[in-house]
């Protein structure tokens, strides 16, 4: 009788007691209630989900046996050595391209637009038929791929571009692309270096570049073909040398109405020589197979296959040069899923609009361009408030990186930086950085502002384009990953430099598919750079992190010796000095003849005056640029920097000069892939330099 009085009083309230109860509440309880459960189920439905890593983030290459120091990816299967493809029907960039035109089921493949207009697309079908005419055109005209097989490609990204490489492709020619930035010397160069016959050029300008180069040289070019129009001057001018220049629509005409076969390639068979534009002397060849480029986009659709794999529903924006690795890479990961490439319209200033008119899932990009879009947004936080509020939604945003977490749908996306992410068109959900070191902290910031999956990379020609690259859910600054599962990497002694790899540290070596197979007609420089075992020595000095991921920490080829016997990488320090706010960009020289280094300093122009009216200095860009007072606190800003990052005091510049003109590819002071020319900015600067030491003596 107890138990059951006891159960009686603790009664469950019937339905009617509870609405009796909460219409009894007051109206202002019952909106709170209200707004919480409303607050609790958004926050329930949108809370962010951390992706889940492919491996074990503390843990992410794994030690070779055999002493070597050599590492490999922990996402290659037990005693699987190297990935050489992702999928079995696409070994080679033809197979690819065929893979890429079944699984799309025809799609669209290949877009261009004009100004203030939509894009126009070629479906793969078209591309495939316009690729077949044109080699089989090129084959008519004497080409074969045991024969006469190199085919010079001199022209901007475009569809023609792509297509043009895939007729070679198609029957097992290969493909030269030529560059302006090159010169008309290195162009004369690599065309007589790789005997080439054919030039397939997109304007009339490049077609008298040719001409400048091979008048009067009796130079293999027999047939320069356009794309766009041209005159009967031109024509007439070509003809005087021997040359015939010819429409790339009478090109393709002519192969339709004698079509051949295709001859597909085999993954051993060259597929490119890269001419690498290098820092001092001659361009060097690189002779990349198709197994090189295949193994290089299988290493990437392997990384990010769990959490970006790709769909013909993707959009890649191509304008990275096509003569470089780095983009075809990225196309060849783009077309094996039958996804679409949009080009821009190759006006680098019109890349926004383009932008938004194509609005990519894919954008590739280079420290460069990330650089510009820093200061952009910092530039636009001009009060103390609007500092303050992008400041707070950055370190929210970054929190949640640091846990694993990538999203655009957070209430900061919403209020802070919608804008930025709607300026890429608003739908990338995949980026990757190379070419360059990119500073931790502007990576770190874009990864939070725009909120999609943004990798970075590490690599060179000689390895096809990377051999490095971060992992999913390990979205920290600072390193460049572990190894690409097509490659394992060593680091090797460079007791100079006191670099040991028994300490972590040493130059990087490469070995894998992606290896490339040496230099065009150039043993002795293909034995410096690819090792008796197979390994690519890439130059570059690295050290190992804790988590097996790899940290590029010095460069090998520019160190020299002051005169009291001390050895200086100067590509370390400039690294260093361009974190300085005000400074854009650095040179950093050293005389053997000299105990101390001076640098040339190119400031910021959108950073510069404001930090300079924080210090009680105003002016124009270019008086700024003059003022001693802002020259000593820029060198002081930078000499700290260096300080902080553990410089020794002969690592640290004595003396600046300040220069207003950026450091460009169009000056010659860069390499196409905005690498410093550090003889070219030696001689370009010699008398500032010397004006420097010789006030350091006074």
């Amino acid at each position: 009788m107890q138990a059951q009085e006891f159960l009686r009083h603790l009664r469950i309230p019937e339905m009617d007691d509870v609405r009796q109860y909460v219409r009894s509440l007051p109206t202002n309880t019952l909106m709170g209630m209200g707004a919480f459960a409303a607050i609790t189920t958004y926050w329930l439905a949108t809370r962010p989900k951390a992706l889940k890593p492919p491996c074990d983030l503390t843990m992410q290459s794994v030690e070779l046996p055999g002493g070597e120091y050599a590492r490999r990816s922990t996402l290659l299967n037990g005693d699987e050595k190297y990935i050489t493809h992702f999928y079995s029907d696409a070994r080679t960039m033809y197979e690819v391209f065929l893979r890429g035109l079944r699984v799309s089921n025809d799609g669209p493949c290949l877009g261009s637009r004009n100004a203030n207009q939509p894009y126009q697309w070629l479906s793969y079908r078209q591309v495939a038929d316009r690729a077949e005419n044109i080699g089989s055109a090129l084959l008519s005209r004497g080409h074969s791929h045991d024969g006469d097989k190199y085919i010079g490609i001199f022209s901007q990204n475009r569809p023609e571009w792509t297509i043009s490489e895939l007729a070679c492709y198609t029957y097992s020619l290969v493909a030269v692309p030529l560059y302006d930035t090159l010169g008309t010397e290195a162009i004369s160069y690599i065309i007589d270096k790789a005997a080439i016959s054919t030039v397939i050029c997109d304007i009339a300008d490049k077609a008298r570049m040719i001409l400048d180069c091979v008048s009067g040289k009796g130079a293999t070019v027999k047939t320069i073909v356009l794309m766009e129009a041209f005159d009967s001057e031109l024509a007439e001018r070509a003809q005087k040398s021997g040359i015939q220049i010819i429409s790339l629509q009478d090109l393709e005409a002519a192969g339709k109405a004698n079509h051949r076969k295709p001859l597909p390639p085999k993954p051993e068979d060259l597929a490119l020589i890269c001419f690498t534009s290098g820092t001092t002397g001659n361009p060097k060849g690189a002779i990349i197979t198709h197994l090189n480029v295949v193994s290089n986009c299988a290493a990437f659709i392997k990384i990010t296959e769990v959490h970006c794999m790709l769909s013909p529903s993707d959009i890649h924006m191509s304008y990275l040069p096509l003569a470089h690795m780095f983009e075809r890479v990225v196309q060849g990961v783009i077309l094996i899923h039958g996804g679409r490439i949009g080009y821009f319209q190759g006006d680098i200033r019109l890349l926004m609009d383009d932008l938004k008119a194509l609005r990519p899932t894919v954008f590739p990009v280079v420290p460069r361009l990330l650089n510009r879009m820093f200061d952009k947004i910092f530039g636009q936080a001009n009060t103390p408030l609007k500092r303050w509020l992008l400041d707070f939604a950055t370190r929210r945003k970054e929190a949640e990186l640091r846990s694993g977490v990538v999203r655009k749908d957070s209430m900061w996306d919403k209020l802070i930086f919608s804008k930025v992410q709607a300026s890429l068109g608003g739908r990338v959900r995949l980026m990757i950085t190379g070419a360059a070191p990119v500073s931790p902290t502007v990576l770190t910031f874009l990864r939070a502002a725009l909120g999609c999956q943004f990798y970075e990379g590490y690599g060179q020609t000689e390895c096809t384009a990377g051999c490095s690259m971060t992992l999913p859910g390990d979205w920290t600054a600072g390193h460049v990953g572990p190894p690409l599962p097509c490659n394992s990497i060593k680091l090797v002694d460079v007791p100079e430099m006191n670099y040991l790899a028994a300490n972590g540290e040493g130059e990087v070596c490469v070995k894998g598919p992606n290896v490339f197979q040496g230099y065009l007609k150039d043993p002795e420089k293909t034995a410096e750079a690819i090792d008796k075992d197979g390994w690519l020595h890439t130059g570059d000095v690295g050290k190992w992190l804790p988590n097996g991921t790899l940290k590029i920490i010095d460069r090998k080829k520019h160190i020299f010796k002051l005169a009291q016997g001390e050895y200086i990488a100067p590509e370390k320090i400039e690294n260093i000095y361009i974190r300085s706010d005000p400074v854009a960009q650095a040179f950093v020289h050293g005389d053997s003849l000299q105990a101390c280094l001076v640098g040339i300093i190119v400031p910021d122009p959108d950073f510069l005056p404001g930090w300079a009216k924080k210090r009680g200095i105003e002016g124009s860009y270019t008086e700024l640029c003059k003022s001693k007072e802002l020259k000593n606190a820029i060198l002081e800003d930078i000499v700290r920097l260096g300080k902080e990052a553990g410089l020794k005091s002969f690592e640290q510049v004595r003396d600046i000069s300040l220069h207003p003109e950026m450091f460009s590819v169009q000056n010659g002071l860069l390499t196409p892939t905005l690498k410093a020319k550090r003889t070219e900015l030696r001689d370009h600067f010699r008398e500032q330099i010397d004006q420097l030491y010789a006030r350091i003596k006074m």
